[in-house]
């Protein structure tokens, strides 16, 4: 299977503002599927891009699962590390809207293993300012 290639930061950026208004606000319009898919895969391409290596896996189902962060490899079977939520946290979490503790403690982010909350030093990948939402 081919690499993926690294997240352009300005497709990035602009994939995340283009579904801002609903990570900020829940009972806004989602935003197409097609929009939220780019914005979760290429943000989570950015971590892996960010912080390499194959010791944590995230998982955002069911748009993408990368595996990041320097140590030891997984290659077989349930990796030891893994981080798993849905695209809305996963994108809030990748803009600093929530932090680790808070989702996981929402129930809306799951850490298994040792090293799965090391995706926190991480993140934000992607900063928005604080503005309002017109």
């Amino acid at each position: 299977m081919a690499a993926r290639s690294t997240a352009d930061p300005a497709k990035t950026r602009a994939a995340v503002l283009a579904v801002e208004g609903w990570l900020r606000d829940a009972d806004s319009a989602a935003p197409a599927r097609t929009e939220i898919a780019e914005a979760v895969r290429l943000t989570a391409r950015t971590l892996a891009a960010a912080a390499p290596g194959a010791s944590v896996e995230v998982r955002v189902p069911p748009f993408v699962a990368v595996q990041c962060i320097a140590g030891p490899r997984h290659t077989r079977g349930t990796p030891p590390n893994v981080v798993e939520t849905d695209p809305r946290t996963w994108l809030q979490l990748a803009t600093g809207l929530t932090t680790i503790d808070d989702a996981a403690r929402s129930g809306t982010l799951a850490l298994s293993g040792s090293r799965a909350g090391e995706i926190g030093a991480w993140l934000p990948l992607v900063t928005l300012l604080d503005r309002p939402i017109s």
